[in-house]
């Protein structure tokens, strides 16, 4: 089996005037939410072999944030995580299926639906995925990402 952690960023500050959404910063608030995922991550031994990160600020601050308690590990900008679909996110994960537990940070609606998707084989029955909540999926190891094939092993918000 591998395992795919999906992250959705921590709170962020509303765009000031004339600021681009992808800039937006985490607030106070969302930094402490960050650094609780990562506290759960580690008390729950779940420090990723890679990580997938949308380019967006409050995610780059939010996997900043869980990895000062995790501990280092490899990480990659991936521009089709901000905006994605549940089905651009499969995507990225097939593409990196050789990675025993990887670790993706983006954004909703994308992440809730490809928890639904994945879990239950349709995203229309997202239940929602709060500011930095960590959903934890089981995979076959080799196998093809498709709907219904993970099992939802933990789900935590802060």
């Amino acid at each position: 089996m591998r395992q795919v952690i999906l992250l959705r960023h921590a709170h962020a500050e509303p765009a000031s005037p004339g600021q681009a959404d992808i800039d937006r910063p985490l607030s106070p608030q969302g930094l402490a939410e960050a650094e609780a995922a990562g506290r759960w991550l580690a008390e729950h031994r779940l420090q990723p072999d890679c990580v997938l990160c949308s380019p967006a600020r409050r995610a780059r601050e939010t996997l900043e944030a869980v990895l000062e308690v995790t501990g280092y590990a490899e990480q990659r900008l991936e521009q089709a995580i901000y905006e994605a679909t549940p089905g651009a996110l499969i995507g990225l994960l097939q593409d990196h299926q050789e990675v025993e537990r990887l670790l993706l940070v983006g954004h909703n609606p994308g992440l809730e639906r490809l928890v639904a998707l994945l879990n239950s084989g349709r995203s229309d029955e997202y239940r929602g995925m709060p500011t930095a909540a960590v959903a934890v999926l089981a995979l076959p190891a080799q196998a093809a990402i498709e709907p219904g094939i993970a099992g939802l092993t933990a789900f935590w918000w802060p």
